[in-house]
Parts: structure tokens; sequence; C-alpha cells
């Protein structure tokens, strides 16, 4: 058998790796064909899905160009081997960094699942030009918009946590100027730790900031305070936390273990550089203020803002305005349901959390066979509204003060409900889907 080998480690030369760019893409060489296969899997997974679905979407390529594909998926690489008759060939692409954008991940989806009919009449040209148009599609909303949305999704997880009117509109303000902070670094290229530490540290004094001036001008109590944790919430790694746990689901250790210690990396620095902003500030996570109102209106503004939350994420994560609709949708009742369940019926938080977390998933499937919209695009913005963000602030703030027995309970709780929302969405992936609850 012979093998070819190529290590590539910048802006890879699709072009030139064709010969003729006119030939079919089923006539063309092993390595046209296999540079083809590379490719699709590199959009996908720099879309932020997960290595199962690289690996399926790069086997289904390679099957309609008649070719075995092997691939081992990390978080940023892709070790690929394709085997045509006695020939292979092995790549290895590397990307500099990841991220989210869920459009170019349901048109990467789309691309895959329509390439068996299209293929017959497509050349590598053709091919390579339909990927240009998945790859350089702009963002759909402008960095003022994402900042917007932000806002509004930190906004509504402030008033989930229990806090009130005063708590939002400080978390608006102070969510919308982090994450604007944080796209332009972002587009700058800055190093992710600097780009974690800046926003949320702006975000905090945004908030502190809004407050003072409120308080000055409304002479409203200190109470208040303590929603400048939702200011920071926009940083949650929502995507690699979640596709962790479903990667190590269906045994890819090395993926799964990279993203999860990537969100791990996100959630200790996000966690730290708020601590220190509450050191400097002389500020503690304290309960909210007691809101009393009746339960019919509670439910209400609670499925309000479940919607706006999960909205605002799928926005921040470059989804349609249908699929972020959609996503608000499944979110707001997912999440009413586990608030319901803890709130009403005294369920623990975890197992709400399991709860929720597999009716979102349960009900994405069905979305998904109606719209066509990926899964992971709907489920995983649907319930990071679900991950407990104050709660890993809180540990962060009790075990930086010294004060292990509270922090640790806030830690065990964290970790708890954390690895029950992915469980939730397997076992609703493990119902709904035939072909991914069986290995090979």
């Amino acid at each position: 058998m012979k093998s070819n080998r190529v290590v590539m480690h910048k802006t890879i030369p699709w072009y030139d790796l064709a010969v003729d760019g006119s030939v079919p893409v089923k006539e063309a060489r092993l390595e046209e064909k296999s540079a083809l296969v590379g490719r699709v899997g590199k959009i996908l997974l720099e879309s932020g899905t997960g290595a199962w679905r690289v690996r399926e979407a790069m086997n289904a390529i390679a099957e309609n160009l008649g070719l075995i594909c092997m691939a081992d998926v990390g978080l940023v690489s892709i070790e690929y081997s394709c085997i045509e008759n006695e020939n292979s060939f092995t790549q290895v692409i590397s990307l500099t960094s990841t991220g989210v954008n869920t459009d170019r991940l349901s048109e990467a989806e789309h691309f895959v699942r329509t390439f068996k009919d299209t293929s017959n009449g497509l050349t590598l040209e053709d091919a390579h030009h339909l990927l240009d148009d998945i790859e350089k599609k702009p963002e759909n909303y402008k960095v003022l918009t994402a900042a917007l949305a932000s806002g509004l999704a930190c906004g509504a997880f402030v008033f989930l946590l229990g806090g009130g009117p005063i708590e939002m509109i400080c978390a608006f303000f102070g969510a919308g100027v982090g994450n604007y902070i944080r796209k332009i670094m972002a587009g700058r290229h800055l190093t992710l730790l600097a780009c974690i530490a800046v926003s949320v540290m702006a975000a905090c004094f945004t908030y502190i900031g809004i407050f003072n001036l409120l308080q000055y001008s409304l002479h409203i109590t200190s109470d208040h305070e303590a929603g400048y944790i939702g200011a920071m919430l926009f940083v949650i790694p929502g995507f690699p936390l979640i596709t962790s746990g479903i990667d190590v689901a269906k045994q890819d250790m090395r993926s799964g273990i990279e993203r999860l210690v990537y969100a791990l990396m996100i959630i200790t620095a996000a966690t730290l550089v708020g601590w220190v902003a509450a050191v400097l500030c002389r500020l503690a996570p304290s309960d909210f203020a007691l809101i009393k109102m009746q339960t019919g209106h509670l439910i209400l503004l609670r499925l309000i803002m479940s919607f706006c939350g999960v909205f605002g994420f799928s926005v921040m994560f470059n989804s349609s305005l249908k699929m972020a609709s959609s996503a608000g949708l499944i979110g707001a009742f997912a999440n009413t349901l586990r608030l319901t369940l803890i709130s009403f019926f005294g369920i623990h938080t975890a197992v709400a959390a399991f709860i929720g977390a597999a009716v979102a998933g349960l009900i994405a499937s069905a979305v998904n066979r109606r719209l066509g919209f990926p899964r992971i695009t709907l489920t995983v913005p649907s319930v990071v509204i679900m991950v407990p963000g104050l709660y890993m602030y809180r540990a962060v703030y009790n075990l930086g003060t010294g004060d292990f027995s509270v922090g640790g309970q806030w830690l065990i709780s964290a970790i708890l409900i954390t690895l029950a929302i992915p469980l939730g969405l397997i076992a609703a992936r493990f119902f709904t889907d035939p072909k991914w609850r069986h290995c090979g």
C-alpha cells in the first residue's frame, strides 16, 4: 500500500491541490478527494460541532467518493487517512483557534446531506466554490448587535437567577460592553485569555458604574449589587462544555477531554477575574433581593425570560433569526420546566437539569425532522441557560476568601448540574437517533 503524508499548519491552498479543477469529483485523484473530505471536516470543526459529527460528515463525503476515511478529531486539529484500493493519503489539519458559528455549521451540514445527490454532476472546482461560499459567508450580525444580544441574554439570565429590574438593567449594559470588547479583541486575533480577562473586567466595572449611577440618582439600596455576577455570564463556554460530554459518551476521548479542559480554562479565567473585580470593589455574591409575585405571573415571566436568554445566546452563536427563535421556544419550555420542578416540587437541581435538558433534546429532534436545523444548533443554545454560572462563580469566590466549606458546596453543586445537562441531551439523542446510539 502506497502512503503519502501531508502536514498543513498554514492556510491550506485547496485549489493548488487539484491538477485539473474541471474533473468530476468522483474521477479525481486520491489526494484531491482526500482534500475535499478534510476541508468539510475543517469547516465543521471550526464551527464548533463535536468530534462524532465531524467524523460522520467526513465519512459521508468519503463514502460517496469511493474512499474509506479514518479520522482522529481533537479540539483544533484533525488527523485523517483516506484509502482507495491499495493507496492511502494522510493529512493533518490544524486550526489557529476554535469558536462557534451555528449558521456556518448548518450550511456545512446541508452540503453534506445533499452531496450524494449533487456529486454526480459536480467538478472539483464546483465543490470547492461551494465550500468557499460557506467559509466566506459573513456573520449574520454586526458586533454591536451581538453585544446587544449578550446584554439581552444576561439580563434575562439575572431574572431567572432571582434578580429584579435594577439588576437586569445593570447586567444588560455590563454584558453588552463586555461582549463588544471581546468581539473586537477576537477580531484582531488576540489571545483567548486576554480576551476573557479584559471583557469580564469591563463587564463587571460597567455593571458597578451603572449601579452607582442608579444608586446616586434613584437612591436604591446596595442589595442590588448581587447582579454583577450576571454581567459576566456571556463568556460561558456552552458549546465546548456540552459537546465534551457528548464526545466522551461516544468514546471520542481525545476531543472530549480537550474540549472539557478548554471550557474549564475559560470558566476559571472568567471567575478569577470576576473575583478580583469583586475584591477591588468590595463586593460579595450575596443573595438577590426577594421579589414577591403570583405563581402564574412568575411562570409567565420565566417563559419570556428563558426565551429571551436562549434567543440572545443563539444570536451570539450567529444563528439565523429562524434558528434562534426555534431554539428560544425550546429553551423557554425546557428551562421553565426545570425551574418549576425545583421551586414548586422540590426536585434536586441536578435532577431537574437532567430532565430539562432531556426535554430540550426531545423537542429539538422533532424540530430537526421538520425544519432540518442541526440538533446541536438547537439543543446547546437551549440548555446553555441551565449552566450554573452563578454556582461556579460563588465556588471560586468562597474558595478564594478561604471559606472552603461553602466554596466546596457550591463547587459540588455546579459539577453535578454541569454533568446532568449533557447526560440529559445524551439520553434524548439515544432515544431519538438510531444511528447515534449504535457504535460503528
